[in-house]
C-alpha cells in the first residue's frame, strides 16, 4: 500500500484511452476517475495511453498509476508487467490475476478449480465455428480474450446453420454452452462482496445495452431471494481469490430462477470494471455508503507494487 492520505497533494497519472476494442469506454471511465481524484486533492495527469506510456511515465514520475484501461494491453497483465518494472506503484489487479481474467479459458479452468459453477466451453478455429456446430445449439461466440460484450454472437436452439463471424473476430475463438436467466453483478472491494445487482435489458446484455443511455435498468439491490444472493456474494469473492485479484474487481452471473441455486452460473470476472458514477461497481459501492469520490479515493490508496 502506498498509504496516502489525499491532502498530500500526491501526483496520480490516469492512464486511459489506449489501442483495445473497449477505448471510448476506457476514456469515460478515465475522465471521470480523474475529475472524482481532482476534487479529492490529487494532483491528477490524464495519459491516453500509446506506445510512448513508459516515456509519458518517466517525464511525469507520477507517485501512483491509476489504471483506468479496459480490454487488452490495460487488463490482461502487459500494462501491469510494464508498471512492475518500472516500480511505479498501480491500482487494480497484477500480472498474473489480470492475465488469468482476460483468458476467458483459463480463467474457467481456475474457477472450476475453485468449484464454482460454469459452463462448459472449447476453444475452437474461427473457420471451424463458421463451418458447423461446434457444440449442441443454443451456444454463445465470443473471443476468448476481450471484454464488454464485445464480438458476442449467440446461435439459438433453432439455429439451422452455423454463425458467420466478422472479419475482426480472432482466429480462435471461445464458443460455451448458452446460459439462460437474469443477469446478475457483484463487485468487489478487496475482502467485501458489496452488493447483487440485476441487470434489466430487453434481449441481451450487449455492448450497446452496457453504454448507451437507456440500454438497461440497474436495480441495486437485486430482487432475489436470500440464498441467492448470498451466493452470488459468496462466488465473487471465491473467483476473486482464486484469480488472486486485488483491489476492485466484478463478477457476472446467469440465474435461471427456475432452477434455483443449480441455476446460478458464474461466467467471467473483470478485473478493472467500468468506472463512471452510474456503472455497476460504483453503483454498488454508492449502495453501500461508499461516494464515487470515495471509491476513487479507496482505490489510490491501495495501490502498490508486487500486486
Amino acid at each position: 500500500m502506498v498509504g496516502m492520505s489525499s491532502g498530500a497533494a500526491s501526483k496520480v497519472v490516469v492512464v486511459m484511452g489506449g489501442p483495445s476494442a473497449e477505448r471510448e469506454v476506457s476514456l469515460s471511465s478515465g475522465r471521470e476517475c480523474a475529475a472524482a481524484l481532482t476534487e479529492a486533492g490529487y494532483q491528477v495527469v490524464t495519459v491516453d495511453a500509446g506506445a510512448d506510456l513508459c516515456a509519458r511515465l518517466t517525464e511525469i514520475k507520477p507517485d501512483v498509476v491509476f489504471n483506468a484501461l479496459h480490454g487488452r494491453w490495460g487488463e490482461d497483465g502487459c500494462v501491469q508487467g510494464l508498471l512492475e518494472w518500472m516500480r511505479i506503484p498501480y491500482t487494480h489487479s497484477g500480472v498474473l490475476a489480470s492475465a488469468l481474467a482476460m483468458d476467458k479459458d483459463k480463467s474457467k479452468a481456475a474457477f472450476r478449480a475453485a468449484g464454482l459453477p460454469v459452463v462448459a466451453s472449447v476453444l475452437a478455429p474461427k473457420a471451424d465455428v463458421c463451418a458447423r456446430h461446434v457444440l449442441p445449439p443454443p451456444y454463445v461466440v465470443k473471443p476468448n480474450n476481450e471484454g464488454s460484450s464485445v464480438g458476442v454472437y449467440i446461435v439459438h436452439e433453432a439455429a439451422n446453420s452455423p454463425p458467420q463471424l466478422s472479419d475482426d473476430m480472432p482466429a480462435v475463438v471461445m464458443v460455451e454452452t448458452y446460459a439462460p436467466g437474469r443477469e446478475l453483478t457483484v463487485a468487489v472491494l478487496e475482502d467485501r462482496a458489496l452488493a447483487v445487482t440485476d441487470i434489466i435489458v430487453d434481449g441481451w446484455y450487449d455492448y450497446h445495452a452496457k453504454y448507451s443511455v437507456g440500454g438497461s435498468r440497474h436495480e441495486v439491490p437485486a430482487n432475489v431471494p436470500h440464498d441467492i444472493s448470498e451466493a452470488c456474494k459468496e462466488y465473487a469473492l471465491r473467483a476473486h481469490r482464486a484469480l488472486g485479484c486485488r483491489g476492485l474487481s466484478r463478477t457476472d452471473f446467469r440465474w435461471d430462477e427456475t432452477r434455483g441455486l443449480a441455476g446460478l452460473i458464474l461466467l467471467e470476472t473483470n478485473t478493472q470494471p467500468g468506472m463512471t458514477p452510474t456503472s455497476l461497481a460504483p453503483e454498488q459501492a454508492a449502495q453501500a455508503g461508499m461516494s464515487f469520490a470515495a471509491l476513487c479515493r479507496w482505490i489510490v490508496e491501495d495501490a502498490s507494487c508486487d500486486r
